[in-house]
């Protein structure tokens, strides 16, 4: 693969475009009308087409061995299927008791597809694994734009702008966070979609100074924010700064602009905001993870300040935890250490190194060249969003790097074909040659992190790096053939070491709250806890054994949530890891004339009441929510739901791992055992709310 050589520039003469015309001036003036680029050819056409073929059958790939994957939003896809008030609000259960602790977004699409599907592992997972693929062919086409559009068009230029981004949607494709979480159920997929999609819009409006074009990244964000609140504005910096650079109008026009898409992006998320605000609480469901039924408390304490402070950091920060949380240790070297460097952190280094690289050699080139502006985009989105994950002091999870990997494939691209084009200076070759090294020697670090096959790829990937590095410094002095043979290596090099960990997460289940990429998966939590999952860092268990994966579930479980068989971590049972299935017994007694009740049973914990609601078809209510800790319901309000009949069961706290009796479910867990007589089913203690004591 090649892609065309710049003519070099002559010391002391005036700059020019990179077509050999005049510059304007980009301050005042649009760019003059472009020649038409040539048409895609029907090579090119298909290769498109092979790439997201090959993303949709690597997503795809035996994905409900999963089975629900997260049961949290799982069992909120479920209810929003059978209720469109749930769906609206995001509510856990269709009796409409409490919202996940996430706006909905993410959910609508999945539960869309339940609606159409029926509920299966497949109609909850299969929309996450095409958002991967959407984001793979918006990558690729961003890509593509930027390199084609610089400097004359020709069917040359199209062509190797065409392999540029066929490159940088493969890097993302096998990028394993990506593999990850496009065939999770976590909110992070439609995230990463909707930024990707945000940085594609605003590249278009950059190229013009179209302040409508902008205006509908504003609205992408704001639906990014409506997906998983504050992360969505981790990459205005990097939109708002290309724009307010590049933009080829006057720093009127583009701080104009840039306040309409601004005006937009609040619009956007502000009508579901508004509408969940100014609706009075007993006609909708509480906000789940916030202290008083806000959704502005949850924007600014539990999914704001109390994730990047920690614990201490606002109102809803109770069920957050603070000093590093899940993620090892707030620190600058925190994406290079644990879980995290193999999850996304392969071409971070060289993408850095290249980016710097790159604009130093576009030099005096326009303010307004896309080339520039592109590597401005992405190298400030992974900078921002990098920082911001390595230095957060509250709860960090390793799959949130996720949110990284289409900046970094798109940047090392760009940045790489940048300097390929310049590979008949030093400055280019030099730069191209330090990426391929830097990229062999970390992929050799991280590699030796893991056992067995990953280990033994370590010095054949340092190797073939470290040799395609040297044949670089001399590409000049190749033919262009063996040139681009070089480059070829060093492309596949780079790239064996994620594209083994992404084979192994596509082979790996994957389940419960807490889910990491690759073979190495022990980690950090609070108290030095290693190993969420139990297993030591070479993927067995901590007493050597190895733990069975894919075995199917007993009778009364949903998909993929068999006892210890799949990949989560957390603190065991159902909790915040590895998913266990509910009682057979105990799911026939919630069957059992469910349809007189709008909830079948309540326990403590949105990950218990989950577990028993996907396994029931039926309505949990989520006492005290996600931790247990939310004053929701009150006692007055549950007694309220048993004298009118509502509620069916009491399901003791704390039975699979999903939630402490503490707080409001604390004091309703007493006052039930006070009236109610226990009885126990399948090994759980359960209360008919319908005989109370004599």
């Amino acid at each position: 693969m090649t892609l065309s050589t710049l003519p070099p520039t002559t010391a002391g003469t005036p700059p020019r475009t990179d077509d050999g015309a005049p510059p304007q001036d980009p301050g005042t003036t649009r760019p003059r009308r472009r020649a038409r680029l040539p048409r895609p050819s029907t090579g090119r056409a298909i290769a498109v087409v092979v790439l997201l073929a090959a993303t949709a059958g690597l997503y795809l790939w035996d994905l409900s061995a999963s089975g629900y994957g997260n049961s949290f939003y799982a069992a909120a896809v479920q209810a929003g299927s059978q209720s469109w008030k749930a769906f609206f609000y995001g509510s856990l259960d269709a009796g409409n008791a409490i919202t996940v602790d996430k706006p909905p977004a993410s959910l609508w699409l999945m539960a869309l597809s339940v609606r159409v599907f029926g509920l299966s592992s497949w109609s909850v997972l299969a929309p996450q694994a095409l958002l991967g693929v959407a984001t793979v062919g918006v990558t690729y086409a961003s890509v593509r734009r930027t390199l084609e559009r610089w400097g004359t068009p020709s069917a040359e230029r199209t062509a190797e702008a065409h392999r540029a981004g066929l490159v940088a949607g493969a890097l993302l494709a096998l990028t394993p966070a990506a593999a990850l979480m496009f065939r999770f159920d976590n909110p992070d997929a439609l995230l990463v979609f909707l930024m990707t999609l945000a940085a594609y819009v605003t590249l278009r409006a950059t190229e013009r100074a179209s302040g409508k074009t902008l205006a509908w990244a504003g609205v992408l964000i704001g639906l990014a924010f409506l997906t998983k609140m504050l992360q969505a504005f981790l990459v205005l910096p990097a939109l708002v700064l290309v724009y307010l650079v590049a933009a080829p109008t006057t720093v009127r026009k583009r701080l104009l602009h840039l306040l309409g898409a601004f005006a937009a992006m609040v619009v956007s998320l502000g009508w579901w905001v508004a509408v969940v605000e100014l609706v009075p609480a007993s006609w909708r469901p509480y906000v789940g993870g916030s202290t008083n039924d806000s959704v502005l408390d949850l924007v600014v304490g539990y999914n704001g300040l109390a994730r990047i402070l920690g614990r201490s950091a606002g109102s809803g920060a109770a069920g957050v935890g603070g000093g590093g949380g899940f993620g090892g240790s707030a620190g600058i070297t925190r994406l290079f250490e644990q879980v995290s460097a193999g999850m996304i952190t392969w071409l971070l280094p060289a993408a850095l190194l290249l980016a710097v690289v790159a604009v130093v050699a576009i030099g005096r080139a326009p303010r307004t060249d896309a080339r520039r502006a592109a590597l401005v985009l992405w190298t400030t989105w992974t900078l921002v969003t990098g920082l911001t994950f390595s230095l957060m002091e509250g709860t960090y999870h390793d799959y949130y790097v996720v949110a990284l990997a289409p900046a970094i494939a798109a940047g090392v691209t760009i940045a790489g074909a940048v300097l390929w084009g310049r590979r008949h200076t030093w400055l280019g070759r030099a730069g191209l040659a330090g990426g391929v090294a830097l990229s062999a020697v970390w992929a050799f670090v991280l590699l030796g992190r893991a056992t067995g096959v990953y280990e033994s790829l370590r010095w054949p990937v340092l190797v073939v790096g470290v040799l395609a590095a040297l044949g670089l410094l001399v590409a000049h002095r190749l033919p262009r053939a063996v040139a681009g043979v070089v480059l070829a290596v060093a492309l596949a090099g780079a790239a064996t070491g994620p594209a083994a960990y992404t084979l192994n997460t596509v082979a790996t289940p994957h389940t419960g709250s807490i889910v990491t990429a690759g073979p190495v998966r022990s980690s950090e939590g609070p108290g030095g806890v290693r190993g969420f999952d139990g297993r030591t860092g070479d993927g067995r268990r901590a007493d050597g054994a190895t733990p069975p994966q894919g075995q199917a579930p007993t009778q009364g479980q949903a998909p993929g949530q068999a006892q210890g068989g799949t990949q989560g971590g957390g603190f065991g049972g159902g909790g915040f890891g590895g998913e266990r299935g509910a009682d057979t017994a105990l799911v026939q007694l919630l069957q059992a004339d469910a349809g007189a009740y709008r909830w079948a049973a309540a326990t403590t914990g949105s990950q218990s009441a989950a577990t028993y609601q996907l396994a029931s078809g039926q309505p949990v209510m989520a006492m005290g929510g996600f931790t247990g800790s939310d004053p929701s319901p009150t006692l007055a309000q549950f007694q309220a739901y048993v004298a009118a009949g509502d509620v069916h069961y009491l399901i003791a706290g704390d039975q699979m791992g999903g939630g402490r009796d503490r707080g409001t479910a604390s004091e309703i867990t007493t006052w039930v055992a006070a009236h109610y007589t226990a009885s126990t089913v399948g090994g759980v203690t359960v209360y008919d709310l319908t005989q109370p004591t004599s």
